[in-house]
């Protein structure tokens, strides 16, 4: 079972890679963020691996982060939720973005992942909203190191910041806010952070912040 690929990047698609490791080439599957963030690094590089074993097929996937592999272990263990779908979900949420989606039960977010619908959405936050696994990781997206929204580049810094600001004021809205304070305190708490704001930082102080005004 191949848990980890050390070696260099030497061929890339839209969403999958050939990793060359002691000249052997390993085609691996990445979330289109795993992937811009290793076509970055000019050198060796480290992919950890999951790896699925079909009857007809061995299909390897790849991660920038132990995080990142591990929400992907738990989107695949939701049910209809295969490598492919996960993936999606990986590409069109940061770690941080899907914990806050599945702890405040926001459909809709989930929803902007390709292929995925209202259903597998719902299904997704019912299966791992309470999951102890899931909740253990719901606290670890913001601290872990290697999580692929805290290592990227800083020219993709703006890029982030937006996307956070977007998911917090959703995350708001499912709480019940309307959309004015919801921007408003969202606004807010984006000045204040600054450069440091991650999702989960700007939900948790756009909460403390409405509760003031």
């Amino acid at each position: 079972m191949i848990a980890r690929l050390v070696g260099f990047l030497v061929e890339k698609n839209s969403d999958s890679a050939v990793i060359d490791v002691n000249g052997v080439g390993y085609l691996v599957q990445l979330s289109g963020r795993a992937l811009d963030y290793f076509s970055e690094i000019e050198g060796e590089i480290t992919v950890h691996i999951e790896t699925q074993i079909r009857e007809d097929s061995i299909t390897l996937f790849g991660f920038a982060s132990y995080l990142e592999r591990d929400w992907f272990r738990l989107l695949t263990s939701v049910q209809g939720v295969g490598g492919k779908a996960a993936l999606a979900i990986l590409t069109a949420l940061t770690c941080d973005a899907i914990s806050v989606a599945i702890s405040s039960g926001d459909k809709t977010m989930i929803c902007r992942a390709n292929g995925i619908g209202p259903k597998i959405a719902q299904r997704i936050i019912n299966e791992l909203k309470e999951k102890p696994a899931a909740i253990a990781l719901f606290s670890s997206a913001k601290g872990d190191h290697l999580a692929v929204e805290d290592i990227s580049q800083p020219a993709a810094s703006a890029h982030h910041a937006g996307n956070f600001m977007a998911d917090a004021v959703s995350a708001l809205l499912n709480l019940g806010f309307k959309p004015a304070e919801a921007q408003r305190v969202v606004q807010l708490a984006s000045e204040e952070l600054g450069d440091q704001a991650t999702l989960d930082s700007l939900v948790r102080l756009a909460l403390r912040l409405s509760s003031k005004h």
